[in-house]
């Protein structure tokens, strides 16, 4: 059974997706921007709407596998570190972060993250 759990945001009906699809015991939680003027803000807005979905699917960020951060500029990682650290805390998932271009120039983070429905 696949379950796809929409946050009702503008792109997902322009492109074609949705925040979530809960399938064979994973969520997968697609590439999620957020709201701010700097990566910090962006990044803790990202991590609200990525916690969102989670609790829709029935998980946590303790559950969370894996997680991909992409970045413009890979100098602004650091500033999200503790933030990242106090999101994860004793359950940190395997992680990549990767500099590359965001759908727009204002995107300072997009974070991707895989998930395991808790038995």
């Amino acid at each position: 059974m696949i379950r796809r759990i929409s946050s009702g945001g503008p792109f997902e009906a322009r492109i074609g997706y949705c925040r979530a699809v809960v399938a064979n015991g994973f969520v997968h939680v697609a590439g999620t921007t957020g709201e701010g003027p700097d990566v910090l803000s962006q990044c803790r807005s990202a991590l609200e709407k990525i916690g969102k979905a989670l609790d829709e699917a029935g998980a946590g960020f303790e559950d969370a596998v894996r997680v991909h951060y992409y970045l413009p500029d890979a100098a602004e990682f650091e500033a999200c570190w503790p933030l990242l650290a106090e999101t994860f805390g004793a359950n940190p998932p395997a992680a990549t972060m990767l500099e590359c271009g965001l759908i727009t120039p204002a995107y300072r983070i997009e974070i991707e993250l895989t998930a395991v429905l808790p038995q």
